[in-house]
């Protein structure tokens, strides 16, 4: 293990020494990524003075019993290696979980879309009530959430929704939330008080900075509308909503979310690219026969992940098999414990596929 945490601690110093040096602060794409290497190696080191000191604690304690006679300092260092005996394992299991390779899109902000699926207009309200779980949820997290673009349903709810979520390794913690999320119920508009099933679906996309696609404008066509929806102040009377085509691929971006016609430009750019980065990482991750043996991985969006279930309280993850009867404090955000056990399985998944003794 200590081998391991040197070899890592070499490559912190060569990036200490780095992201001082003029010629890599003036390149932006790679001083950006060893700021975030940094930071990721600075826990790490955390770690490793912690592993040390350990070690340092039984060696010490183990000397002391070796020589001495005193009762009372016997009796001390036997407690001091008790100690840290027991703190060895936990530690190593956590320096493990460190130690396996992260995605590199897992630091980045994301863009996520929920989608109305099956059950009409109880699908919308669904639609609506994931939107506020997960925005009471980025909020939590001290996270910044912005609507690109939106279409309400005819009772409430959302068709769709589109928004970012700006903050700390965003898209590493929300990308399992991708799939199919199943609701059972009785609707608003059920008269018969019958359970329904209705469904919607997440998507949870990398946000792309431009120097991770390059975005060929000239393959985009820029369309300026009026804004729709509800009257008032810049509303269907300027054109600052744009709509873009990506000729290639045919696919469609809105947004309208800003009175300004550049900035709903450049968040409608953001989703575009986004979206294309991440065709790219479904490809990369086709091609990669690991990840598509686990069982949590993110890039099946037609896969039913997890159901609500209101006449039982109860909410399933399907993927790892986890029910949680506490669906009240689920939908107001509270999805900690269900994104902590999914990166669990994922990190422990990792661990075989690389097979490695520590």
């Amino acid at each position: 293990m200590l081998e391991k945490l040197n070899i890592v601690k070499q490559r912190f110093d060569e990036v200490c020494d780095l992201i001082i040096q003029p010629e890599i602060i003036s390149d932006q794409k790679r001083y950006i990524q060893l700021n975030k290497e940094y930071k990721d190696l600075s826990a790490l080191m955390g770690k490793r003075e912690e592993y040390v000191a350990l070690a340092n604690s039984i060696q010490e304690a183990q000397e002391i019993l070796n020589i001495e006679t005193d009762a009372e300092m016997i009796e001390m260092a036997k407690m001091e290696m008790d100690t840290a005996q027991q703190r060895k394992p936990g530690l190593e299991e956590e320096i493990r979980f460190m130690l396996v390779p992260r995605d590199p899109e897992d630091t980045k902000n994301a863009v996520m879309e929920i989608r109305a699926g099956t059950g009409g207009d109880e699908a919308s309200i669904f639609a609506g009530d994931l939107y506020r779980l997960y925005t009471k949820f980025c909020e939590g997290k001290g996270w910044q959430v912005s609507v690109v673009d939106y279409n309400e349903g005819t009772s409430g709810g959302f068709k769709e929704v589109i928004f970012e979520v700006n903050g700390e390794d965003v898209y590493g913690t929300l990308k399992y939330e991708a799939g199919v999320h199943r609701v059972q119920r009785v609707p608003q508009t059920e008269t018969q008080g019958r359970v329904h099933t209705s469904a919607a679906t997440v998507m949870v996309l990398p946000e792309a900075e431009e120097f991770d696609f390059q975005l060929d404008m000239s393959e985009v066509r820029i369309e300026r509308t009026t804004s729709t929806g509800p009257g008032g102040q810049s509303v269907n009377t300027t054109y600052s909503a744009i709509k873009l085509h990506h000729e290639p691929t045919g696919m469609i971006v809105s947004c309208q979310d800003q009175k300004s016609s550049h900035k709903n430009l450049e968040k409608a750019l953001k989703v575009l690219r986004s979206r294309l980065f991440d065709l790219e990482l479904a490809k990369k991750m086709e091609a990669d026969s690991q990840k598509r043996k686990s069982m949590v991985s993110s890039g099946d969006r037609s896969a039913k992940i997890r159901t609500y279930n209101y006449p039982q309280g109860r909410v399933t993850d399907h993927r790892i098999n986890l029910t949680l009867y506490d669906l009240g404090n689920i939908m107001d955000g509270d999805i900690q414990k269900i994104v902590d056990e999914l990166h669990l399985v994922r990190n422990t998944e990792k661990l075989q596929e690389a097979g490695e003794t520590f």
